[in-house]
This record gives structure tokens, sequence and C-alpha cells, in this order.
């Protein structure tokens, strides 16, 4: 009965936090400077606007949990190897760090995460290959959420609608350590969203989005899948497959022309599906939230039928995504 309490109340929480101090966020960026310029070319806000968004969500999340949540060891290496994320996040907003040194803190933070008991545990997969498929499935997560961070308000309501359908199906395979969590990232998402939605007043900045994607791809493997569905350990791919098809987009058609996959560029697919059929930002976001929204629910059914449904949906997806890839080429940007 406790945690049917605990469930909204950290959500409430986390919401109202990030509602007060996501303001005071924006402030303070304002005051010192840490703001995001217009260059005209790939950023098109019209004046600076401050960065400093992800410092605000990583704080409501941390104390909504303190406040509520008794911490076990798998939950303390969230919180240490998450804050790790959110401080490099915030260093290179404030000065740049380079690629180099953001991957092995990276590195670190999923070792922390790895060493308190949570990496990928599959039937069919032995522990030797589950270490490196966790630091792969991790730190992919982590940079494809931050890829995404474009237009205002995406990484943020992509991340809402991701924890709370990790929620639900946390809800379903009896994992209430899980539900906590995801409801203290929704809150604090929302909360910022309230501030970040087009026209946007603040940035979450990379402290934000990789906090974000490291977030989501520890609660991601800290469920069990196949309690119902043998084979509905595929349903993390549904609901984080608007950040994964942006990165496997983003590579592979960077790569074919010669060019840096890591280098800003107008490219996305965002801007892509903007260009193509001449949408405003909030159509753009919300046609996002929708697919985001769908293959999440495919996600949530794929934990409770059959093989042959996994096997049916998954098809489906590999066909629209592959359709969405060639839609997307005849972007001009």
């Amino acid at each position: 009965m406790m945690e049917v309490i605990i469930f909204p109340l950290v959500f409430i929480l986390s919401l109202l936090f990030s509602l007060y101090g996501t303001p005071i966020a924006r402030n303070a960026g304002v005051k010192f400077g840490i703001v995001d310029k217009p260059d005209g070319v790939l950023k098109t806000h019209k004046e600076p606007i401050p960065y400093l968004g992800g410092l605000s969500i990583y704080l409501s999340f941390l104390i909504s949990l303190s406040l509520v949540f008794e911490f076990n060891r798998e939950t303390l290496g969230i919180l240490f190897g998450g804050s790790i994320i959110a401080t490099l996040g915030l260093i290179d907003d404030i000065g740049k760090l380079s690629p180099r040194i953001k991957i092995i803190g990276e590195f670190l933070a999923v070792y922390i995460l790895i060493k308190s008991g949570i990496y990928i545990k599959l039937w069919f997969i032995p522990e030797y290959l589950s270490i490196p498929l966790t630091f792969l499935w991790m730190i992919g997560i982590i940079n494809a959420l931050n890829l995404i961070d474009v237009m205002d308000g995406l990484s943020a309501g992509v991340a809402f609608v991701a924890s709370s359908i990790f929620f639900i199906i946390a809800i379903i395979t009896e994992n209430p350590s899980v539900a906590i969590i995801s409801m203290a990232l929704s809150g604090a998402c929302l909360g910022f969203l309230n501030y970040n939605y087009n026209p946007a007043s603040i940035f979450m900045g990379d402290s934000g989005s990789l906090f974000l994607g490291f977030i989501l791809s520890s609660i991601s493997i800290m469920l069990d899948y196949t309690k119902l569905n043998k084979f509905g350990f595929i349903a993390p791919l549904f609901v984080l497959w608007i950040p994964i098809f942006e990165t496997a987009y983003l590579f592979f058609t960077r790569l074919s022309k010669g060019l840096s996959p890591f280098k800003g560029s107008r490219d996305h697919t965002s801007m892509r599906l903007r260009a193509l059929y001449n949408l405003s930002v909030r159509k753009t976001v919300g046609f996002f939230y929708l697919l985001s929204f769908l293959s999440g629910i495919a996600g949530i059914l794929n934990i409770l039928f059959s093989f042959y449904f996994s096997l049916s949906s998954f098809l489906i997806l590999i066909i629209f995504s592959a359709f969405a890839w060639i839609i997307l080429g005849k972007a001009k940007v």
C-alpha cells in the first residue's frame, strides 16, 4: 500500500522541484553567462538562451528520490553514476570537454553502475558477453539522448514518454524500485518542459541530455521483460526507438559521406522532417512524441504476448524504420 502512495508522491515532488528550480537555473545561467548564443546556422534562436536546465532536472530527480526512497546498492550505483554524467555534462556546457574525456567519464559512470550489480542479464547471453554489451548499450543511449536534443522540448519530451512507459512496465513486472525511479525522472522532465517547450526559455545542455540517457539506459536493463514472454527482451528497443533510430541514421549517413558523426549539422531526423513537410517546431516535436508513445505501447505489448507477436512487431518496426530512412534521405539540409 505504501508503494502505491510513493509513486504519485515522488512524481509530484520531482515535478514541483523542477517547476521551481528551472527558473532559478535559468537566471543563474544568464547571470554567469552560461548561455547558448545563436550563430544563424545551427543555432537559429533569436537571443542567447541559458544552458543550465540539466542541473534542474538532475537536482529535482535526486532530491525527490532522497526524500521518499530507501537507497539500496543498485540505486546508489545509479545515483553515483548519474552524478558523474551530470557533472561531466555541466563542465562541457560551461567550458568544453574533448570527446575523449567525455567518453572516459561515461565509461567510468557505466563501470560504477555495473559494479553495483546493474548489467544486462538475458537467458541466452553468458556473463562474459553481458558486460561489454552493457557498456555498448549504455554508452549508445547516453549519447543518443544528446543527439536528439536539437529542437525545443524534443529530448525532454521523449524522455518523459519513455520513463512513463518504463514505469508501466515496472508495475507489470512488479519492480517497485524502477517504478519509483521512473516517476522521479518523469516529474523532472515534465516540470522542465514547461520552460523548454517551444519557444524555449532554457536549454538542458549536455548535463541534462547525457543524464537523461544514463538514467533511461540504466532502468531499461533493470527490468525483467521475460516473465510472460521469453522474447520480451526486445521491449527497450521499442521504448527507446526514437533516440536509437536517430543515432543509427546520423552515424551511417555521415560516415557514408566521409563526415564526422560527432560534428554538429542540420541533418538530424527532426530537422529533416521539418524541412520535408514545412512543419513548425511544435508540430515536428509533437509528431516525435506520438511516435515515441506508439513505439512505447508496442514495447509494453511485447512483454505481454507471445514470441510470434514479438517477431511480427519487430519486423514491422524494421520495415517502418527502412521507409523512414528512405523518406528522410530526400530532405535538403
